[in-house]
This record gives structure tokens, sequence and C-alpha cells, in this order.
């Protein structure tokens, strides 16, 4: 399957996890060129999940991340998804800019 986006959302991430963590997990996939996790490591708050946005130089790193989904890392089965980019002229780039994640494939 052909990818327009390069970015994947990954939820169900543990708490005690970290962005050193995810990086080295979805750096085995492909360059990862940025990487976001929500709430940050440094966060006061505290958390039950995160959330982790991928961003890879190659959209062929999309598909492949995605069958890391019910892999568990930490304590927790991953959820791997395709998020769309939505780009705006004369915008700075940004991972979170317009974006959601894509439909799923219906199709049988």
């Amino acid at each position: 399957m052909n990818y327009t986006t390069k970015v994947v959302q990954v939820t169900n991430v543990s708490p005690s996890t970290t962005s050193e963590q995810m990086r080295t997990l979805f750096g085995f996939l492909g360059t990862i060129e940025e990487l976001k996790l929500f709430p940050p490591d440094d966060s006061p708050m505290p958390v039950t999940s995160r959330v982790c946005f991928v961003k890879f130089q190659e959209p062929e790193s999309v598909g492949v991340s995605q069958h890391l989904t019910n892999t568990v890392f930490v304590d927790r089965a991953l959820i791997v998804v395709p998020f769309a980019e939505v780009k705006k002229a004369k915008a700075a780039p940004s991972l979170m800019a317009e974006s959601g994640p894509l439909p799923a494939n219906r199709g049988l």
C-alpha cells in the first residue's frame, strides 16, 4: 500500500515509556525526522497513558511500523496508525498542524 504520509500515531503507550525508548524502537524501522511524546517526559502531571507521533523520512516506513500494532512494549500493547499530514502554504512545517488519523481501509 502506498502512503502519502510519513507520520504514524502510536497510542496506548505506557506512562513509564520515555521518548528515547520510542526513538529506539521506531528507529529500527526507518530514519526518524521527528518524534513527539505527549505528555512530554518532563511533564509534572500524572498520566495513565501516552500518545506518540513519529515522522519518518520515507513514507514506506509507515506501512512497516503498522506491524508493531499489538506489540507489547513496556507493559502495554501499542496501537500504530498512519496520521494524515495537511500542508499549508508558507507555514512552518509542524508534525501536529491540521492533522488527523487516516480512515481505516474498509475494502476487502
